[in-house]
């Protein structure tokens, strides 16, 4: 079966914010987000791309559009990989989230956790999972079981997959990271996944103690904080 390159967008305006984003209109990559976005044909350079997919939001398509420009490829949108739909929370300060009484059941029990006028933690990763299957199937089908293909998506639907292909409860999922622009490979086969890679960024920085932490890393959005 093929292997899923999932890349989460580069840094949003959104994410220097401090704002949970959703699916909210009109949020774009930040000039950081714009030089990760621009670097992503090299890191990539050496994989043979059978196909890209994108989440339909705008901080997706600005991320794989340089990709796709060098390549010459063409991309599929699939709504399924689009961010957790947040519902009232959408567009909200993370700082004054953080409060909320729903927050630390998203943090601790997430598979219980549903957004006021959204839709629950379990099915974003449903939808996510279904989609990955179905993409899986068609890539194998269209190009081979060896084939590689890409996926960009946003932080919290990427901690699903990597949950779901690890055997990991959705309750887990809170303790993995993956970065902006940060690359996750996941191997498929007939009997199990393999996570090959982790939010691989190539820069070891974000490592470095900090002086008090991003402030999302008690908060959704797949880290939506970082830098």
């Amino acid at each position: 079966m093929p292997t899923l390159i999932l890349v989460r967008h580069g840094r949003s305006t959104a994410n220097t914010e401090g704002v949970l984003a959703g699916w909210t209109p009109g949020v774009t990559l930040d000039e950081r987000g714009g030089r990760q976005a621009a670097a992503l044909p090299a890191r990539l350079a050496e994989l043979p791309l059978a196909e890209v997919v994108s989440s339909p939001l705008q901080r997706c398509q600005e991320t794989i559009r340089p990709l796709l420009q060098e390549r010459g490829l063409t991309v599929h949108t699939d709504d399924r990989i689009g961010e957790c739909h947040y519902g009232d929370w959408s567009g909200r300060k993370l700082a004054e989230l953080k409060d909320e009484p729903l927050m630390e059941v998203v943090q601790a029990h997430p598979s219980a956790a549903a957004f006021p006028g959204g839709e629950s933690m379990r099915a974003m990763q449903t939808r996510a999972a279904e989609a990955v299957r179905e993409w899986n199937a068609r890539v194998e089908r269209d190009h081979g079981a060896d084939a590689v293909y890409l996926m960009c998506s946003h932080g919290d639907i990427i901690k699903s997959l990597v949950a779901d292909a690890l055997g990991l409860h959705l309750d887990l999922f809170q303790r993995i990271s993956v970065e902006p622009c940060s690359i996750t490979a996941i191997r498929y086969t007939r009997l199990r996944p393999f996570l090959v890679r982790l939010g691989d960024t190539g820069d070891f920085a974000s490592l470095a103690p900090r002086e008090e932490p991003p402030a999302a890393d008690a908060t959704v959005g797949g880290g939506a904080g970082a830098p």
